[in-house]
């Protein structure tokens, strides 16, 4: 790191070296081109240098991998947020909405209104334990009460009361609910209200909640517990809902470890474990994932033979001599929808069109830039397949300044304290300390953000709804 470097506040950990590179700058500004470039890792992880710029095309069309070599346009981030979302919009990827009982349905959109089946309640009921009543008091009580679920009471005479359980059918004829910490009974076994009663007190009336036919939810909702309840208390035992999108995920790359340390140049697969819970917690179903290694002919094979809605590649996305991922995909003859994003971490990422119904998603290898893409392209993707709602954005200021990259929007874990997110260190394109700790991502805008500067989140899901609610 240059002098200038260190008073600017930047940390060498927060760089990898293109980056670090890129923001050397020259007399009048403009950043002085590397000489080289020296990725952080084979298989797409680094982020290097964007390739020349072609010209832009539409977003909606995208273009053949066999003539975007060398010659594509890197999408903005937005931009490919935006296309990955269209594009599982289309008629051919939307999925068949399909019938699930309530134990298999949290999580998952409702396809259909969600509409009573019965008044709720669909009879009248008592609010709580104490006395039904008839006419003013004070009243005899009979020897029998009513319990919940017992069959239809007789009707009350004036003058007499019978003991009742909080949801217990109404007798008829009765004029209010005594609760048993209001009343009294005297020497001769006569009921006594210890406070003034209004007529129909404690009583939960017929279709006080809802009217058959009434519309509880509208399609789109997602199913939580309560919705589970609500459709439960409404008659339901199955749901119409959009099913969740499967996803086969293939582990690219030769130098890759499944169990213990590091050594002679092999390294731990990241991915591997990360990436099933965290595709899960976007609301995916993980079908299966597998290890390839660098080799084309399995990487073709496994494509070509997916039934998944979503390919998810990680590693291989370069022009390096084992990143098969783009030769394959101008073998299937693939529209590529995005090839390389202007981001930091995770700019070798892609988003193309197997079939009218099927996508892939290639990640870079690096673990963060990795991370990166799965936000970038495959969150939005899963999240319109499963016709699950946008979150609305939000921002909060930063507790210190971050620096950016000159032209590309870079993404950097926080903490959230307060009305304030805190950026983390060891945040380069091969670290996964800084996302381990964090809440959320900030989207920093390129040239950087300053202390104070509101900038736009990103909630990682498990840091809004807890460990159990995502991955389960």
């Amino acid at each position: 790191m240059t002098a200038r470097g260190t008073r600017q506040g930047l940390d060498a950990e927060d760089l990898d070296v293109e980056e670090a590179l890129a923001l050397v700058k020259d007399g009048n500004g403009t950043a002085r081109p590397a000489g080289g470039h020296s990725p952080a890792q084979r298989g797409g992880g680094g982020d290097g240098p964007r390739t020349p710029s072609s010209p832009a095309q539409s977003p909606e069309s995208g273009h053949r991998a066999d003539t975007a070599e060398h010659r594509h346009r890197a999408a903005s981030w937005p931009e490919a947020r935006t296309i990955a979302a269209r594009a599982a919009r289309s008629g051919a990827a939307r999925l068949a909405p399909v019938s699930v009982t309530l134990g298999d349905a949290l999580g998952l959109v409702l396809a259909a209104p969600l509409t009573a089946l019965t008044d709720l309640p669909s009879f009248d009921t008592s609010a709580m334990d104490g006395w039904a009543v008839a006419g003013p008091g004070p009243w005899h009580v009979r020897e029998e009460g009513v319990l919940a679920g017992s069959s239809a009471p007789a009707p009350l005479a004036d003058g007499e009361a019978v003991g009742i359980a909080t949801g217990a059918r109404i007798p008829p004829d009765t004029t209010a609910v005594l609760r048993s910490e209001h009343g009294r009974t005297d020497d001769n076994g006569r009921l006594h209200p210890t406070r003034e009663m209004q007529h129909g007190q404690d009583i939960r009336p017929r279709g006080q909640e809802c009217r058959s036919g009434d519309q509880l939810l509208r399609a789109g909702a997602v199913v939580t517990p309560a919705v589970l309840g609500l459709a439960a208390a409404a008659g339901y035992d199955t749901l119409a809902a959009v099913p969740r999108p499967r996803v086969e995920v293939l582990v690219l790359g030769d130098e890759l470890l499944t169990e213990g340390r590091p050594h002679d140049g092999l390294i731990r697969d990241a991915l591997g474990p990360m990436l099933p819970p965290w595709l899960r917690a976007l609301g995916a179903e993980v079908t299966s994932v597998r290890r390839l290694g660098d080799d084309a002919k399995a990487l073709h094979k496994a494509i070509a033979g997916s039934g998944a809605d979503l390919v998810v590649t990680t590693g291989g996305t370069a022009s390096g001599p084992v990143d098969h991922v783009h030769p394959t995909l101008r073998r299937l003859d693939a529209e590529l929808l995005v090839d390389g994003v202007e981001v930091r971490p995770g700019h070798p990422m892609l988003l193309a069109r197997l079939k009218e119904d099927q996508h892939l998603v290639g990640l870079p290898g690096n673990p963060l830039a990795a991370v990166s893409g799965l936000l970038t392209l495959a969150e939005p993707l899963l999240r319109a397949l499963a016709a699950r709602p946008a979150p609305d954005p939000y921002a909060l200021p930063l507790r210190q300044s971050v620096h950016g990259h000159p032209h590309d929007t870079r993404l950097i874990p926080v903490v959230l304290r307060g009305d304030h997110a805190v950026p983390l260190h060891y945040n380069g394109p091969a670290m996964l300390r800084g996302i381990a700790a964090a809440d959320a991502l900030a989207v920093v805008p390129p040239g950087g953000a300053r202390a104070g500067q509101e900038t736009e989140l990103l909630d990682l899901p498990w840091a809004t709804a807890g460990i159990d609610a995502c991955f389960t």
